[in-house]
């Protein structure tokens, strides 16, 4: 009896022991970070169809509890080269960004809009930047995610804008401990009617090989839309992926993209995901200044909802697509 009584006693505290080590993994896991700021720097590609909201939406959808929170830095029509110029970089340094900083960029934007009155975006930047200021504590925050968005700034290889400037938002973004995402739009590729004959196949694989260099140069995530709207052309050349009436991205590129972001943001199959919609923000023009809301910019519901074969296609493309592009990305070197 003596002998039990001290094999238990001697027990105990391994028990003890393996309650804190369960206690401790689980205070652990309830620590883990349920909110992620994100930050989407771009122009129009990114701001049509309310391009965050929806990957929000999935990556709620997809992990529960989580908070996917999201700002929005968009100049239309603008690339990397130009957000530099305007000062987008502060928004990324927000966290410990001081007023004397802010207010000599404010400056540099005054000078810019005198120099030449009709630079509509200096005159946006100069509001924007002088709207942080007023409440520059009040924003303050870490950004966990940061996306930089391509667009026509990326087809000239190395010499590209957008390889030159990637890795001058992502040093700061690095700096700031955060995740740098580049998100690579494929305006010269998209077809706006169902393709009839194969798509160009080596134009779309020479640009994945400069952007997957770009990525293992900096260590960015990819969302490479070129290559998942080649595997979307091929396999599925009834589906268009831009407007008739409207160069964008149209709801089924869009909602390509969203599942691409998902899949690459979190390493994880799009495939199930309830969000099936996209709902675009330009209307169908009318004429004369007037707007059908209820229209798309090719005069089709604005709304458009994605089920049965088309749903589980998208979401599988943008799997395989981003599958496919990180092969090509792990048969390059480490730069």
């Amino acid at each position: 009896m003596q002998k039990a009584n001290a094999s238990a006693l001697r027990k105990i505290p391994l028990l003890l022991f393996a309650a804190l080590l369960v206690t401790g993994i689980e205070t652990s896991r309830a620590a883990e970070k349920k909110t992620l700021n994100v930050l989407f720097i771009g122009n129009s590609y990114t701001a049509r169809h309310d391009l965050a909201k929806v990957v929000k939406a999935m990556a709620e959808a997809g992990n529960p509890g989580l908070t996917f929170d999201i700002t929005e830095v968009i100049y239309g029509g603008r690339r990397l080269v130009d957000h530099w110029r305007l000062g987008t970089q502060n928004y990324i340094r927000i966290a410990e960004l001081t007023i004397a900083e802010e207010k000599a960029t404010i400056e540099g934007l005054r000078k810019a809009v005198k120099a030449d009155p009709k630079d509509r975006y200096a005159k946006g930047a100069l509001r924007r930047h002088q709207g942080l200021l007023k409440n520059l504590d009040a924003q303050r925050k870490k950004w966990d995610i940061v996306v930089l968005q391509s667009y026509r700034d990326d087809v000239k290889g190395e010499k590209s804008l957008y390889v030159q400037y990637a890795p001058r938002f992502a040093e700061l973004i690095k700096a700031q401990g955060a995740r740098t995402v580049l998100y690579e739009t494929t305006p010269h590729t998209q077809n706006a009617k169902p393709l009839t004959t194969p798509p160009d196949r080596e134009k779309v694989l020479t640009k994945a090989q400069v952007i997957a260099a770009l990525a293992n140069r900096i260590d960015a995530t990819v969302v490479p839309m070129s290559l998942v709207g080649l595997h979307c052309q091929t396999a599925r050349p009834d589906f268009t992926l831009r407007f008739i009436n409207d160069a964008h991205l149209n709801h089924t590129m869009a909602y390509l993209t969203a599942c691409t972001f998902y899949a690459a943001l979190f390493n994880r199959t799009p495939v199930g995901l309830p969000i099936d919609s996209i709902t675009d923000i330009r209307f169908w023009d009318k004429g004369k200044k007037q707007y059908d809301k209820t229209k798309d910019r090719d005069g089709n519901p604005i709304k458009r909802t994605f089920a049965g074969k088309d749903l589980t296609d998208l979401q599988r493309i943008a799997r395989e697509g981003l599958a496919d592009f990180k092969k090509i990305r792990a048969a390059l070197p480490k730069q």
